[in-house]
């Protein structure tokens, strides 16, 4: 499901707009994703991991940080007093809506926020951070000296972190050096995931080890292995998506499935036809097709190829899922139909990505059109696709039972 707009007012009372992930189907939780001190909510890594929970079940809010300077002028002033507000005003915000988060992921100094912010925001049932500092001192190192001393003598100064200005106040300072992060989440009582890369140049492991034993029980630490700091690969950004969608799900409730399965599950056999390098006779009870591949890649092209196939189910599915929805509701939906394409995309994972169009016909109110495609992300064979199944494979001993298939 794409990206939807969510406003709120932040901490100090400005108005902030972030990008709402929304998973398909009913959501097992909602979260809030920090940016890390110089990226921003459409960062790599923040994008990627957004999505990446999303796909599991996990709507996911990612905004940019009021004092954080990202999106707005050059030289705004820096304030982590405020991003922690940030994220209370943002969890405050969701829980209005009917989207309570109840995981915390932060990225660098964003992780740091996210432990202090937890604190106060009894909802939360975990909380992720991902090459975080142990203490809020080591941000003052990427400082010059004579940085240091014009904010000591003239109360402010201007630096730059990652090619970028900012305005340092000296309150800034004194927030930074009036903050204990390991005290904090030894108070924190939550379970937490503590993810961090042995070869980070930013913010040394030491931190990460620091953090998981001030952390209470139940409490994880996963190795980035080569990654980055800014999580600047796309693999390294999906793996760290991927790795707490798995731990979050066991503080999460369970995935539960939307609508039932309306057909009656019958086998499907996919027997060579020997008619060609890749032709196959599909069957399923009385029902009888051709596979294939198309001839640029050695096929006869005579039916549809594998991933056709899945994504005539998922087509057939949405429109038969949208066809019972308008019936039981009285919409004057006359006719629904469903483009299914498939393609691999690089640098995203999973790779596979299905784009479907949907074409209602009849005179539906607005509301109705939306509501049809809201229930449209809930067939069964969508959230199969994005969920993902299990697959078993045995072996059919045909030398005892004899030959079982049919000509």
């Amino acid at each position: 499901m794409a990206a939807t707009t969510f406003a709120f007012v932040s901490g100090a009372g400005s108005q902030l707009s972030g990008r709402l992930e929304q998973p398909e189907g009913t959501p097992r939780g909602w979260a809030i994703f920090a940016h890390c001190f110089t990226c921003g909510k459409d960062s790599r890594a923040a994008v990627y991991i957004s999505r990446s929970l999303s796909r599991a079940g996990i709507g996911v809010l990612r905004f940019d940080f009021a004092g954080s300077g990202i999106g707005g002028s050059a030289g705004a002033s820096l304030s982590f007093a405020s991003d922690v507000e940030d994220i209370r005003a943002a969890a405050k915000a969701m829980a209005a809506a009917g989207m309570s988060p109840s995981l915390l992921v932060g990225h660098s100094l964003g992780g740091a926020a996210t432990i202090i912010a937890a604190a106060e925001l009894p909802d939360v049932a975990a909380v992720a951070t991902i090459g975080a500092p142990a203490d809020l001192q080591h941000i003052l190192s990427s400082f010059r000296p004579e940085d240091m001393n014009t904010l000591q003598s003239q109360g402010e100064a201007s630096v730059e972190i990652a090619g970028r200005p900012f305005l340092i106040r000296r309150s800034f300072l004194e927030a930074v050096q009036g903050i204990d992060v390991e005290k904090s989440i030894a108070s924190l009582r939550r379970p937490v995931l503590v993810m961090h890369s042995p070869r980070d140049q930013v913010v040394g492991i030491d931190h990460a080890s620091r953090i998981f034993l001030a952390s209470r029980h139940p409490k994880s630490f996963i190795s980035l292995d080569t990654a980055d700091h800014l999580l600047t690969a796309a693999a390294d950004a999906n793996y760290v998506g991927a790795m707490v969608a798995a731990w979050a799900s066991r503080f999460l409730p369970m995935l539960t499935a939307d609508l039932p399965q309306v057909e009656v599950a019958k086998g499907v056999v996919a027997t060579e036809t020997l008619g060609g390098k890749f032709q196959l006779t599909v069957r399923s009870g009385e029902h009888t097709l051709l596979a294939d591949e198309p001839a640029s890649v050695g096929g006869l092209g005579s039916g549809l190829s594998p991933y056709e196939l899945v994504s005539a189910g998922l087509a057939a599915c949405t429109v038969m899922t949208m066809r019972l929805y308008a019936n039981r509701k009285g919409f004057p939906l006359e006719r629904a139909s469903t483009t299914v394409q498939h393609e691999k995309v690089r640098d995203m994972m999973p790779t596979d990505r299905f784009t479907r169009t949907i074409v209602l016909d009849g005179p539906l109110s607005d509301d109705q059109r939306a509501r049809i495609l809201e229930i449209a992300d809930r067939c069964p064979v969508d959230l199969t696709l994005v969920r993902g199944a299990d697959v078993q494979t045995q072996l059919f001993d045909t030398s005892q039972a004899g030959d079982t298939h049919n000509d």
